[in-house]
């Protein structure tokens, strides 16, 4: 524990549940496209006894089949197997967040219209309800960050902050949005320069998020005074976290810190929970090249923490994993720049926004063992089976609280 934590919290800490029985990857055989259209009719039961209903022998599958997951984060590479083990799962919508430019988000599309059978970009909450009831994915598109708008892919040169450009990708598409990548750019502070703020650009940034009607996120990557920063512009308006794990728990930069959690949870949004091993259990001190891979325990323990430090209402799956990229054998410089430079392509991926502080310089990099694949998501729900959450309190977790907020932010 932290600094951060209060003595609650580490009692908290201290006594969270033992470990949940697992799942190999591709136990659940999956729902047809008829159960998935006939959910609706599955949902129709008593929720006052969901909210009671603890009974440790619930089937993990049960829940699924009978809820919209929606995948809160996830940048896996678009591909027929990926579909297939999402499906097996249950999954009804996925958020596809990275740093597509123009050209990667047409390629996207392209996509979408070979399997439109299967997988079909939704604009709002309504039609992502419509994708689940005809047996397909609803994909949504964001950005984990904005150097696209400081980047002019077709010259490779510096443009400058061009936030009207906002406009074109959100009629591609784009429904989520973060603000830096670990490192500072135009318009905020990274996770690795947390007492940098919103600039003024930011300050416009946020302002046309909001116009638009994108979901904005803030914390993980997002440093904490620019998340602060545009919390506090965003009355009235669900803001969330896509992709965290929990600071309180694992002191690494990329983890969220209570005061941002608290301020998003005062807006109605969501924080969404990672998959990735170091953000667990490495922390900024470590200096080993490997940190040791987390289990499933310490996997459960952030939804307790975020469950008890706001309510269940506000967290939910952002597992973000990176299925069929090849191992990120990235070189890792020592310590973030301190300048802030013109972006690279993918610089999510460059020496500058991996560092020894965040992630483990060897590759490739974990996942929670239980929870290394999108398919083996009904281990969590066994977990928190196990750990003694009601029915109704998982279908939040697995998508109900996702859903809430994008009803809320996207219009139509």
């Amino acid at each position: 524990m932290t600094d951060i934590a209060t003595s609650t919290r580490r009692e908290f800490l201290g006594g969270a549940g033992a470990a949940a029985a697992t799942y190999s990857a591709g136990w659940f055989a999956g729902p047809s496209t008829a159960s998935a259209a006939g959910a609706a009719e599955t949902r129709k039961r008593d929720r006052s006894d969901e909210r009671n209903d603890r009974n440790p022998n619930r089937d993990p599958l049960a829940i699924h089949r009978s809820t919209l997951v929606v995948n809160g984060l996830d940048p896996s590479n678009l591909s027929p197997e990926y579909l297939d083990m999402s499906r097996r799962v249950g999954i009804g919508a996925w958020l596809r967040a990275a740093h597509q430019t123009l050209t990667e988000f047409a390629t996207s599309h392209v996509f979408y219209d070979e399997y439109r059978d299967r997988i079909v970009v939704a604009r709002t909450a309504r039609e992502i309800r419509a994708a689940y009831a005809q047996g397909k994915i609803a994909q949504i598109l964001g950005w984990q960050s904005v150097e696209q708008l400081t980047e002019d892919s077709s010259r490779r040169v510096y443009s400058g902050p061009a936030i009207i450009n906002l406009r074109a990708y959100y009629e591609m598409g784009l429904r989520t949005c973060g603000i830096a990548y670990n490192l500072a750019n135009d318009f905020g502070g990274g996770c690795l320069e947390p007492e940098k703020g919103l600039t003024r650009n930011g300050r416009r940034l946020v302002e046309e998020i909001h116009k638009l009607g994108i979901l904005l996120d803030v914390g993980g990557h997002t440093g904490e005074q620019t998340s602060l920063d545009a919390l506090a512009m965003s009355s009235g308006v669900p803001v969330v976290c896509t992709h965290t794990n929990i600071q309180a728990i694992n002191d690494n930069p990329r983890c969220t810190s209570d005061r941002v959690i608290e301020g998003i949870a005062r807006t109605g949004g969501v924080v969404g929970i990672t998959a990735a091993s170091d953000y667990h259990v490495r922390s900024r001190n470590d200096t080993a090249a490997r940190t040791p891979q987390a289990g499933l325990d310490k996997h459960l323990d952030q939804y307790d923490y975020v469950k008890k430090l706001v309510g269940v209402d506000h967290v939910g799956l952002g597992p973000d994993f990176i299925f069929g990229y090849p191992n990120q054998a990235v070189p890792v410089s020592a310590a973030a720049s301190e300048s802030v430079k013109v972006p690279e392509k993918n610089p999510n991926w460059s020496a500058r926004h991996v560092t020894p502080e965040v992630t483990s310089p060897q590759p490739p990099w974990p996942y929670i063992k239980g929870f290394e694949r999108i398919d083996e998501l009904p281990n969590v729900t066994r977990g928190l089976i196990a750990r003694g959450w009601s029915t109704a309190e998982i279908r939040k977790v697995l998508g109900e609280n996702w859903l809430r907020v994008y009803e809320r932010v996207w219009p139509g």
